[in-house]
């Protein structure tokens, strides 16, 4: 049973003139009821303009009754934000909770109380079984010093299911030489700093831009610091007009 506070995801099953009733997705057999004053703020006058049959929404629960299995509901006590991170993590379990089941049969893993003892593991080092299979994808250090069965086909289905979120930042970069060779000499520059996630294109002379597409804000910057650096010093070292100007972020 959840707790008074706690937000959860529900599915209206019934809209009366007084409130609605909802099963809580995330507890089997448990049932809710949204209160017509718990629906919105200000005055309702039909009740059918802020809930439907079928709706997938997240309330807060006010009162819980374990015996009768139920729960009081409030819908107007949540936000926008809210509701959308609690969208987020509970289509997230949904997914892991898949992606267990496989790495269970890749591994052949039939017991179920492997399987439990494995989701216990995860989630006490990792938050949630899908931030670890987020870990997993995105981090070649994971579980390294532990030797679990299960942690081969773990990797596998992470890296073949979780698509890792990536950043881009760059900006514009102004080039000029006045040497007879200047075209080559600024096309050696730029050679310097072109390597693995760097974009460098031309924009008109002398204009050049640039763009580092990581895993995430800190080593992106991290890439274009270096990748300046060195075209920095090409530019200096070949007498090369040279300055740099960020994109907005």
């Amino acid at each position: 049973m959840p707790e008074p506070g706690d937000l959860v995801v529900v599915t209206i099953k019934e809209v009366q003139n007084y409130g609605a009733i909802v099963q809580l997705d995330e507890y089997p057999g448990v049932s809710g009821f949204i209160h017509i004053a718990e629906v919105a703020t200000g005055w309702i006058k039909h009740i059918k303009d802020f809930v439907r049959v079928n709706q997938r929404t997240v309330c807060k629960v006010l009162n819980v009754d374990s015996n009768r299995r139920h729960v009081d509901l409030s819908l107007k006590r949540v936000n926008e934000h809210q509701k959308r991170e609690k969208i987020e993590e509970w289509k997230n379990d949904q997914k892991s909770e898949k992606l267990l089941e496989i790495v269970a049969k890749e591994a052949n893993i039939s017991d179920k109380a492997i399987t439990k003892n494995m989701e216990d593991y995860l989630v006490s080092e990792y938050g949630s079984a899908y931030d670890a299979f987020f870990e997993a994808a995105s981090n070649k250090e994971f579980m390294s010093d532990k030797n679990e069965p299960w942690k081969d086909a773990f990797i596998k289905v992470a890296k073949e299911n979780i698509s890792i979120p990536m950043v881009k930042i760059g900006g514009e970069i102004d080039m000029y030489s006045l040497a007879s060779n200047g075209i080559e000499l600024i096309k050696e520059a730029l050679d310097v700093g072109s390597g693995n996630n760097v974009e460098i294109t031309y924009a008109g002379s002398p204009k050049y831009r640039i763009s580092i597409v990581d895993e995430d804000y800190k080593s992106a910057e991290e890439k274009l610091k270096n990748v300046l650096e060195k075209i920095s010093t090409a530019c200096k070292k070949n007498n090369i007009s040279y300055s740099f100007t960020r994109d907005e972020q």
